[in-house]
């Protein structure tokens, strides 16, 4: 008994010890955290929705997986699915039109596009304070497109289409909301110019696409090239890579960190969009026609 006394005693010492290491450890990152927080503060950026704390954009997140994983399709399972057939039209409409706008949104600077690519911006990116107004107005825009765009799960439980909540899914529109935020609020580049031009000028195409197959069967007939979206995607992670890896062989005086993290993630849509077309329609076989339905044919 004394031995285990004894042992006992040892083991709430041990961890006595550690909590105080713990607790250090939890003041440093928050500490940390409150410091990077301080040194990338814009009153501007702050001063916009969700933009001056990350709880909001964190809460947001968190509902969405609850109620796309969860709730939505506990609450379903007892229910017929709904059509939403006005509501998918008005909603695939404003996607096309504000996807355009957004698309727009990088012609506000003169030139931009050779400023972007020629060796005297990559040397030296631009101190104007309009420029880089514009590009915060524009990142925050892309963030709330992002947020809107959620909507597109939502839509699939409610019409009971669980089958298309796959992981891409889920982690395509997850990331791109969470990490839009996290771009603008802490390291916004240049780079997200033509990263978030690309993706709004392919979801131009992507929703149009959705709009009219929106509309019924007897319009069907306009969308035979179903399977070409997803080479439209491949084609767009493409061109990013090889933008940020030009900015990486140029040693761009951007920040860095952030042209390392959208090489990151755009090499994994671009794994997960390959694996997804190559299950698709390299495998016609009725297995897989049945458990591989389009990512993106969100109104059939």
């Amino acid at each position: 008994m004394s031995n285990i006394n004894k042992h006992l005693h040892v083991s709430v010492k041990d961890y006595l010890s550690t909590y105080p290491k713990m607790a250090n450890l939890m003041h440093m990152v928050v500490e940390n955290y409150n410091e990077v927080l301080e040194s990338k503060k814009d009153p501007l950026v702050d001063s916009w929705w969700t933009m001056q704390s990350p709880f909001p954009v964190m809460g947001i997140l968190a509902l969405y997986l609850f109620f796309v994983l969860k709730l939505g399709p506990q609450i379903m399972s007892k229910r017929k699915p709904y059509e939403l057939k006005t509501v998918l039209i008005a909603y695939n409409a404003y996607q096309v039109i504000f996807s355009i706008w957004l698309c727009c949104q990088a012609f506000k600077i003169d030139n931009v596009f050779r400023f972007l690519f020629s060796s005297s911006f990559c040397k030296n990116p631009s101190e104007n304070m309009e420029y880089k107004q514009a590009l915060s107005t524009g990142a925050w825009w892309y963030f709330f497109s992002k947020v809107v765009e959620l909507l597109d799960t939502v839509f699939f439980v409610l019409r009971k289409k669980q089958n298309q909540v796959t992981f891409l899914h889920v982690y395509h529109h997850s990331c791109t909301m969470f990490f839009s935020w996290c771009y603008l609020k802490f390291l916004p580049g240049e780079q997200g110019i033509v990263i978030g031009f690309l993706n709004s000028f392919v979801h131009v195409i992507m929703y149009a696409y959705y709009l009219i197959a929106a509309l019924g069967p007897k319009y069907q007939k306009y969308l035979w090239w179903k399977k070409y979206m997803t080479w439209i995607q491949l084609t767009q992670f493409c061109i990013m890579l090889v933008y940020l890896i030009y900015l990486i062989a140029m040693d761009c005086k951007l920040p860095k960190a952030l042209t390392f993290f959208f090489v990151a993630n755009v090499t994994i849509f671009l794994f997960l969009f390959s694996d997804f077309y190559r299950k698709a329609y390299k495998k016609p076989t009725k297995v897989a026609a049945n458990t591989t339905q389009s990512y993106y044919l969100k109104t059939e």
